[in-house]
């Protein structure tokens, strides 16, 4: 029976230790007081590129070193889950941080970004950020007008050689119709 135990702690180590090593930010936070339900919901809020689960914190530490990430020793104290990302960690950290706000119960520790440890007040900087797709839709717009401005520099030396030229024949044909009437 204790080598079963035993075997079923080392799988859940590897499991940790993979989703360390494939997420690019993971988010710890402490769940005391949440009910089923609540839990539940925050899973749900998070989407479906992030698994959100309760773990040990001898197994989640032991995990976390053998992806060799440094600086969550001190985090792994009381109930904690895990928020393992595979997509946007910016819309992860909002959904926690909008949870957290409307469920005060859930407490943000900190987490990983990148393979370093990072700090609550770090998770909320990231909150904080404008979604992935804001900002490319922001850079395709600033790129837009910048073009739009690019091409208008390069037409204004068209466009004022087209105007000299029209003057220049407005020019020759008064002064041909003047000297026509002239002679």
């Amino acid at each position: 029976m204790a080598e079963k135990i035993r075997v079923d702690k080392g799988a859940a180590v590897a499991e940790l230790t993979d989703n360390f090593r494939n997420s690019p930010a993971t988010l710890l936070t402490e769940y005391r007081g949440l009910t089923v339900a609540q839990l539940t919901e925050l899973r749900r809020s998070l989407g479906k590129t992030t698994s959100y689960a309760v773990t040990k914190n001898t197994l989640a530490r032991r995990a976390a070193s053998d992806a060799g990430i440094d600086g969550l020793d001190a985090l792994f104290t009381g109930p904690t889950a895990l928020a393992f990302v595979s997509g946007d960690p910016v819309e992860a950290a909002k959904s926690l941080r909008d949870f957290a706000r409307a469920n005060p119960l859930l407490v943000i520790k900190g987490g990983v970004f990148e393979g370093k440890a990072i700090t609550a007040a770090e998770v909320t900087k990231i909150a904080d950020l404008e979604s992935r797709e804001v900002l490319l839709a922001k850079l395709a717009g600033a790129m837009k007008a910048n073009l739009g401005k690019a091409a208008a520099v390069f037409q204004a030396p068209l466009s004022k050689a087209a105007r000299t030229v029209a003057a220049l024949q407005d020019k020759r044909a008064t002064t041909d119709s003047g000297a026509d009437s002239s002679a």
